[in-house]
């Protein structure tokens, strides 16, 4: 049984992963239909509809693995549950990042501007990027799976052995960080670029206000809003891992429910905080959703005056 506090925050989690699914449902739709409509797929456009729907199937592995760890424990280590969840979940997360790594350098380099030499260079080869970080993204998945295989076969080893070990708890922990180092590049990437992003909007934003003598005009208004959306994401994007870094660190301390739904909510933040932050920092996407929300409304309002 739950305590009223891990009742609590196993709500917050259920309610985040709804709002996440729904934001990403609702971003994939609408660029698939944009697509239908126009016969033309932005690049922009592409990596918003990968990104939605990888990051759905990565919201309902965590909603699955965390609800199966509260409720049936015994469920992960009987069967071929593990493996069949671990592995989906290796494919569609380092797929969700390498996603929003795109999404972040395509931003960068259609938005700043810089007069190092390399950003110009990354700015002329915006296609040749994007084949690097495919390459690097099967690179990764070729490293990590055998990697994994391997954990997950020293775990049936041990199953059901008392004498699974400190030393051996820590192994495991050992391997899943290099496991993830392939997911680490993108992570790192992601937020340099970010980053950079922020400081080039920072100083635009200071030489604007000293231009128009410290008057905020509606260009300037934009920048920090980006600005705003930009840091946003970093904050909702750590959470994310520390999350799951939580989760995993749970395997080799005593049993605590409530540390590892904390973790669980830490995680769910971000598939649901980008989601609502790429639409409010989308125009076409945000003109959609009021537009949409406003229909709701007007249905509602018609179908209140029929009733009464």
């Amino acid at each position: 049984m739950l305590n009223s506090a891990e009742g609590i925050l196993l709500c917050v989690v259920t309610s985040e992963a709804v709002l996440g699914v729904l934001g990403d449902t609702y971003i994939a739709l609408f660029n698939c239909m944009d697509y239908a409509k126009n016969k033309k797929l932005s690049k922009i456009g592409f990596i918003l509809i990968g990104l939605a729907i990888s990051r759905i199937g990565v919201v309902w592995i965590i909603i699955l693995q965390g609800y199966i760890q509260v409720f049936v424990p015994h469920m992960l280590t009987s069967g071929n549950i593990t493996e069949y969840i671990t592995y989906i979940w290796v494919f569609l997360n380092h797929l969700s990042v390498w996603f929003v790594t795109n999404l972040n350098i395509l931003y960068f380099l259609k938005i700043a501007n810089f007069s190092n030499s390399v950003f110009l260079w990354l700015k002329r080869r915006v296609s040749a990027v994007f084949i690097f970080l495919s390459g690097c993204l099967l690179t990764s998945w070729l490293l990590c799976f055998p990697q994994m295989t391997k954990i997950l076969q020293n775990s049936k080893m041990h199953q059901g052995n008392s004498s699974w070990t400190h030393q051996q708890k820590n192994y495991f922990l050992i391997n899943q960080s290099v496991t993830n180092l392939g997911i680490l590049f993108f992570i790192i990437v992601s937020l340099i670029t970010c980053f950079l992003l922020i400081v080039f909007l920072w100083r635009h934003v200071r030489q604007m206000h000293s231009d128009v003598s410290g008057f905020r005009d509606h260009s300037t208004k934009v920048h920090v809003k980006a600005m705003k959306f930009l840091i946003s994401f970093m904050v909702l994007f750590i959470l994310h891992f520390v999350g799951l870094s939580i989760e995993v660190l749970c395997f080799i301390l005593p049993q605590n429910k409530l540390l590892f739904i904390t973790g669980l909510t830490a995680t769910c933040l971000y598939p649901c905080g980008h989601s609502i932050i790429v639409i409010l920092g989308n125009k076409q996407l945000k003109q959609a959703s009021l537009k949409a929300l406003h229909h709701l409304k007007c249905c509602e309002t018609k179908g209140n005056f029929r009733v009464t």
